[in-house]
């Protein structure tokens, strides 16, 4: 349920923060910057929190695990499953949301992206 919330969170707040820039883009495209180009700036800034948040999360569950061993049943407190499906999985769906929230951006008309500035 934890990782069905996170992906949930991590798709809206990918896709709210393109839709923000949604003018800007096109302005950028309207000057000349390829699709690749406006595909790269989306994937950039929207797995480096994704990238920096697995980091910390993986560093603080390390940090927590032996604390909590006494309440983990049927599992050792660094159980590789656990601490690679996770990450794999959350990463997954953030490049799927950049992916998705990126092509939508790069399908809008320059044109009309100049007519609002």
């Amino acid at each position: 349920m934890a990782l069905l919330l996170a992906s949930v969170g991590i798709y809206g707040v990918i896709a709210f923060a393109v839709s923000q820039r949604t003018r800007e883009i096109g302005v950028r495209m309207a000057l000349g910057a390829k699709r690749i180009d406006v595909l790269a700036l989306v994937f950039r800034q929207g797995l480096r929190p994704v990238m920096g948040g697995v980091a910390l999360g993986l560093g603080g569950s390390f940090a927590v695990t032996h604390a909590l061993s006494k309440m983990l049943f049927g599992l050792s407190p660094l159980d590789p499953v656990t601490f690679v499906s996770g990450p794999i999985f959350l990463i997954s769906v953030a490049v799927l949301a950049c992916l998705i929230s990126a092509r939508r951006a790069t399908k809008i008309d320059p044109m009309e992206a100049l007519r609002h500035e």
